[in-house]
């Protein structure tokens, strides 16, 4: 038995989300909490999983909120750092109506790049029946050699590992390095997470179905999530395809953390059957909750602190 059941690897960042306007009419920005892997680790938290986090952020004030959020989320920080001498990234999030955002990063550098590969605690991993990463910790060489390695003792120790490409065009050097990492994350994983603009960036086709099968071809990969908005999701599994449609909300604020939920939920689900105890029923159980639970933090500012319980989820459900 493995004592954690998820780690997971990369950014933690303060995202400013708009929040109104001033009385001289200026935008009013909220500082909430972020970054893919401890929101996803921040939902598998909220459903009775134990989860811990390797990352780094500034030792200045938004450092301290981030580690005091990180643990009353549930999340093990043991292996949270504080740099001395870099500042927590920040990232504003501008939400278009609808819920759809841009983001603008504080990131050159930001501490999250700082993580070394001595950093890395092998044990934790070792002891993880999960291990998920992104791409944000493989912009730069450093953090880059850091999560390879990361994944490798993941990957030696028996652990499942799960990638989301979270692609953020404006971090990286090129698209072509941002490809090149992408391919990295395809060929180590047992679980994709992909949005549908990723797998249309990735592959060229317009059509998510053709995109998958061209994915498939080139990469060994057993269960491919595809997360498609307000179009809901759909799981590639062996031969299966099932698809499932989303809950919409008429009142969505914004679509921040909604992907990451709806990866979390998946991800217990893989934890409830394993990588290889799927089939189209337990497969549309698994997107109906995560779609679910995707919908709900839609109508919330932020997601780290707001994740919806498991009773939320089922109402929402029935």
């Amino acid at each position: 038995m493995k004592n954690y059941d998820v780690t997971a690897l990369g950014e933690l960042l303060i995202d400013f989300t708009e929040n109104g306007v001033s009385g001289q009419g200026n935008p009013l920005f909220e500082a909430n909490p972020g970054g893919a892997p401890c929101n996803v680790l921040a939902m598998l938290a909220k459903l009775g999983h134990k989860t811990s986090f390797i990352g780094k952020v500034g030792k200045d004030f938004f450092g301290e909120q981030l580690k005091s959020a990180v643990t009353e989320a549930g999340i093990d920080a043991g292996s949270l750092y504080m740099d001395e001498a870099v500042h927590t990234t920040l990232a504003l999030v501008h939400t278009y109506p609808g819920g759809d955002r841009d983001f603008s990063f504080y990131r050159d550098p930001g501490a999250d790049m700082m993580l070394t590969e001595t950093e890395i605690p092998a044990e934790q991993i070792r002891d993880s029946r999960i291990f998920h990463f992104g791409t944000l910790s493989m912009t730069h060489e450093g953090v880059r050699a850091a999560t390879r390695k990361a994944v490798n003792i993941a990957r030696e120790s028996g652990a499942v590992l799960s990638f989301d490409p979270n692609l953020r065009p404006p971090l990286w050097k090129s698209l072509e390095d941002a490809r090149e990492q992408v391919s990295y994350g395809l060929g180590h994983c047992d679980v994709l997470k992909i949005s549908d603009n990723e797998i249309q960036w990735f592959t060229g086709e317009e059509d998510f179905d053709a995109g998958i099968e061209k994915l498939r071809g080139q990469y060994q990969i057993p269960l491919i999530l595809l997360s498609m908005g307000k179009e809901g999701s759909r799981a590639y599994y062996g031969d299966l395809r099932v698809e499932v449609k989303p809950f919409l909300q008429e009142n969505t604020i914004e679509t921040t953390g909604a992907g990451d939920t709806f990866g979390g939920c998946c991800l217990h689900h893989v934890l409830k059957y394993g990588i290889d105890g799927f089939d189209a029923q337990k497969l549309t159980e698994m997107l109906t909750f995560a779609n679910a639970a995707a919908s709900i933090i839609t109508t919330r500012k932020g997601a780290l602190r707001v994740m919806p319980s498991i009773e939320e989820i089922e109402g929402l459900i029935r």
